[in-house]
């Protein structure tokens, strides 16, 4: 449902200064209220909205910076979505969609629904988003003990001849979540050396000599995906069936996602066949999600893994993920999690963190402010800066 439908969704016009600007930003219901204690949570059929001034935030400076948001749709896959998607990834290997909707938004405050903006219903890829989900897989295949520690050779635990090399034999759980694991191998007919033009596009790389696992980071889908099956054959359960049974439904998510895997991603697990899914939608397929599911999501993560009394992941697991570590080399990086620890992001606090994908698509998660905000498709900016900005200072 388009989100200029939505009952809970009023059109404010700007004062100060501003001339017939208008933003989708939520109203009080009249009843159903959430109580005045504790912290609230979204049921899986209601989501209670609140206006700025409710959660404390100033309504001119936030429509202000929703206009802005919309003035930056991103021109990626808006005239040739499969031209872009082999110009900029190469050869896809599962389902890329015929195109993609508008920028929209979803921004929350102390759990609430306070603006949204474009069609947040629609469900379309999520490209390099889908790490953050398989970081918290992660944490829960520790939390339950199936790995007894991150630092454990991967080798230990999978036995499928994808660790046997002296090389890879090396590679830990936490290489992997760090992106610093130099995998060699192939993964569904792309070579971990990412060379050719054909089969990575622009994104291709230059040879080069493999380090130390450990001891490089390298942005590399074929090791992000070699990490997936890994972690299925640990489940021996399709991850898209974890990532629901264990997050999404118990924190309220829509029954539309879906997480994909590549045409010929199927392997067999215990005499069964099961389909393994990527990290991404480089070659296509990948997850698949609307921007209120991944605001429930971002929420869950900013209550540090709680959803209305029950801890479906470890706080010392999303503590982890979010530190920054790994190779000298590598970007403000957790466990699969973009972060702000060395300020690079102006205007938000260094203890907020991203998810982020192609096209682009973004999670934005601040706790210092309780606020999650979730951008699609979009050409980059200081949106979440100015989101920020208009908290007011107690």
């Amino acid at each position: 449902m388009k989100a200029v439908a939505r009952s809970f969704v009023l059109y404010l016009v700007a004062l100060v200064g501003i001339a017939s600007i208008s933003a989708q930003v939520a109203e009080r219901p009249a009843m159903h209220r959430a109580p005045a204690q504790g912290v609230y949570f979204p049921t899986r059929d209601r989501w209670e909205t609140r206006t700025p001034a409710e959660v404390g935030m100033d309504a001119p400076l936030l429509m202000q910076a929703i206009e802005y948001a919309k003035t930056r749709d991103t021109k990626w896959g808006k005239t040739d979505y499969m031209a872009d998607q082999i110009r900029t990834f190469g050869r896809p290997l599962g389902k890329v969609p015929p195109s993609h909707g508008p920028t929209n938004g979803v921004i929350l405050r102390h759990g609430y629904i306070v603006a949204e903006f474009g069609d947040t219903g629609v469900v379309e890829p999520t490209y390099s988003v889908a790490k953050s989900y398989l970081s918290t897989v992660l944490g829960l295949t520790i939390d339950r003990g199936m790995i007894k520690s991150i630092k454990d050779p991967v080798r230990d635990y999978i036995k499928d001849g994808g660790y046997d090399s002296p090389h890879n034999a090396r590679i830990t759980w936490e290489d992997h979540a760090r992106q610093a694991s130099e995998w060699e191998g192939t993964m569904f007919g792309k070579p971990s050396t990412f060379i050719g033009a054909e089969e990575f596009g622009n994104g291709e790389m230059k040879p080069r000599d493999i380090r130390d696992p450990g001891t490089y980071y390298e942005y590399n889908d074929v090791r992000v995906n070699r990490f997936s099956l890994s972690l299925l054959r640990l489940w021996k359960r399709p991850l898209p069936d974890v990532l629901k049974t264990e997050i999404m439904d118990p924190i309220g998510g829509s029954d539309t996602w879906r997480w994909l895997g590549y045409d010929n991603a199927d392997v067999e697990v215990d005499g069964k066949t099961m389909r393994s899914v990527p990290g991404g939608t480089r070659w296509g397929a990948g997850l698949w999600m609307n921007s209120r599911d991944h605001a429930r999501f971002g929420l869950l993560m900013s209550r540090m893994g709680t959803w209305n009394g029950r801890q479906l992941v470890s706080a010392s697991w999303i503590k982890q993920a979010t530190t920054q570590g790994g190779p000298a080399n590598s970007n403000d990086y957790g466990y699969l999690w973009w972060l702000n620890t060395k300020g690079g992001t102006k205007g938000v606090p260094t203890g907020s963190y991203t998810a982020q994908g192609n096209g682009s698509n973004t999670i934005f998660i601040d706790p210092e402010h309780d606020l999650v905000v979730v951008w699609r498709w979009h050409a980059g900016g200081d949106f979440f800066a100015r989101v920020v900005a208009s908290i007011k200072q107690s």
